[in-house]
């Protein structure tokens, strides 16, 4: 199993599928590395020589953002418009839908659990 990024790469997979386990990389983006990195994208994780994966791992750490570097910069982003009180660091810090989506039905992914509200008696 080949480690890039601190991420265990999936042997039995193509080498643009297991790039993608690692935080911050995507189908395009692996395309990307192994076409820069001179390897077949459809060469699986466990043929690539040492060499091919020593080109990867240093385009990777050259050229890109990824895992705890990009999840702290993501992080850092979110404090920032909750500390400027922005109305999307208000949706952040209400634990709301940030980009518009309706409340009164459904962003249950957001919101949580339901929490019962009591009716008042007539």
């Amino acid at each position: 199993m080949a480690r890039i990024q601190g991420v265990d790469i999936p042997d039995n997979k193509r080498g643009v599928i297991s790039l993608t386990y690692i935080f911050g990389i995507g189908n395009t983006r692996a395309a990307q590395i192994l076409d820069a990195a001179g390897v077949d994208q459809n060469k699986k994780a466990k043929d690539w020589s040492d060499e091919e994966a020593r080109a990867i791992r240093e385009f990777i750490g050259e050229n890109f953002k990824v895992e705890g570097e990009l999840k702290s910069e993501v992080q850092l982003n979110i404090k920032r418009l909750m500390d400027i009180g922005c109305y999307r660091g208000l949706r952040h810090r209400k634990g709301l839908p940030v980009r518009g989506q309706r409340t009164q039905t459904n962003a249950r992914t957001r919101k949580g659990k339901p929490k019962t509200v009591a009716n008042k008696k007539k």
